[in-house]
């Protein structure tokens, strides 16, 4: 089961995902995740998942989908806080050279 939690910080949302992000959360995260783009307007996205502790490649899914709409928007976008095992997914699909990931947590 996957949470989504938010917190704001000098025009960046952080939305952070505790839990798995498989196939059965992929759907309400991207919609949860817009929902909180719309009440919160942002000038950038960040995904902490160092809560995380599983995701499939639906979870890729979503995260592509969050890095298209923010670039769609002219918001920044970034993930934050990869676990090793999804940053394993991250790198087979090689989203290191396309997208952002910071390490940590804040």
């Amino acid at each position: 089961m996957l949470q989504i939690t938010q917190r704001r910080q000098e025009g960046t949302l952080i939305a952070v995902y505790t839990g798995e992000l498989d196939h059965h959360a992929a759907r309400a995260a991207i919609e949860q995740t817009e929902d909180l783009l719309v009440l919160f307007p942002c000038e950038k996205l960040v995904l902490d998942l160092s809560e995380l502790t599983f995701m499939d490649s639906s979870g890729l899914a979503v995260v592509l989908h969050l890095y298209r709409t923010c670039a769609r928007s002219g918001r920044e976008f970034a993930v934050r806080g990869t676990p090793p095992q999804p940053m394993r997914v991250f790198e087979a699909a090689g989203l290191p050279q396309v997208m952002v990931f910071e390490r940590g947590k804040e």
